[in-house]
């Protein structure tokens, strides 16, 4: 199916996918690892070759330095089927060209490491346009409460049961960019995010984790 758009340069979208027949994508901690390191070197316009830094442990990899990006990256969630990204297109064809390298490099990885062939993601990554600031500053709770899901499969129809699991659930979640809003010296993979490309909603950790706090507890008295 076309998108019945084109992707427009300093514009926000929300990218998504998830695998073919619903299937993981991820099956450990390494395949969530892969995939974060992919989403920072994949995004310049060199080619992608893992291969070629053999030897080096695979959370080094985000200390290459890169050429210009071809999108900015606002936040990010893996969840164990799908993904969500949050970017802003800042070189004309982008978003296309970043997001054909993603799943070209993860599914040739994939494939060889679990000995499979044939497509891994559900066709063309889907993706909606961000039409105004409100609704782009409410994804960034949507993409980061995506892992409450996996602790209360039911949360988006009746509502978080219990907010202080969830709370805590999400700072043990590593494959979000909600700890690097909190935590980001502390996490490597930190840098995959370009926060000056995005309005500047959160001016400290506090004020993040205010705002998280406040979508969860909304979700707990009413369903998503």
């Amino acid at each position: 199916m076309e998108r019945k758009f084109e992707f427009g340069i300093d514009e926000y979208y929300h990218l998504y996918n998830r695998g073919i027949e619903k299937r993981n994508l991820f099956l450990n901690k390494k395949d969530y690892e892969r995939f974060l390191v992919l989403l920072y070197i994949a995004n310049n316009n060199d080619s992608v070759h893992i291969s070629n830094y053999q030897g080096r442990p695979l959370m080094e990899l985000f200390k290459i330095q890169k050429k210009e990006s071809l999108v900015s990256i606002g936040s990010y969630c893996l969840m164990p089927n799908h993904f969500h990204l949050l970017v802003r297109e800042v070189r004309e064809g982008g978003i296309s060209s970043f997001m054909l390298k993603l799943a070209t490099g993860y599914s040739m990885y994939f494939n060889k490491k679990y000995q499979r062939t044939g497509a891994l993601f559900e066709g063309k990554f889907k993706a909606s346009p961000v039409m105004n600031d409100q609704y782009l500053h409410y994804l960034f709770a949507y993409i980061h409460l995506n892992p409450v899901k996996l602790i209360e499969g039911k949360w988006k129809e009746l509502g978080i049961q219990n907010t202080q699991r969830a709370e805590e659930y999400l700072l043990s979640y590593d494959f979000s960019s909600y700890k690097d809003f909190l935590f980001s010296r502390e996490r490597p993979c930190s840098v995959i995010l370009d926060k000056k490309s995005f309005p500047d909603y959160f001016q400290d950790t506090h004020e993040f984790s205010s705002f998280m706090h406040d979508w969860i507890e909304l979700k707990s008295s009413e369903p998503a």
